[in-house]
């Protein structure tokens, strides 16, 4: 994923079986963030957040966490 040096890099580590809703649900915010995968193997994925929208992806990604179950556990300070 080239990477926009505008946008704020989080990385997670999710369920593998996950990630492709993940990423819908993400990215069906139009221009909010995009989802790439770093390591399929164990399951960290990269969310590229447009400048302005931190708050906003990181509570969609506590309700996520909080009302659907899903696990996802971020990583800080990961480099590929």
């Amino acid at each position: 994923m080239t990477a926009d040096p505008s946008t704020i890099a989080l990385r997670y580590r999710v369920d593998r079986r996950e990630i492709a809703y993940l990423r819908f649900t993400l990215e069906s915010y139009g221009g909010m963030a995009v989802v790439g995968t770093l390591d399929p193997f164990i399951a960290l994925i990269e969310v590229r957040v447009a400048p302005g929208c931190e708050k906003m992806v990181r509570d969609l990604i506590s309700s996520l966490r909080r009302d659907e179950g899903l696990k996802i556990e971020e990583v800080p300070g990961f480099e590929p």
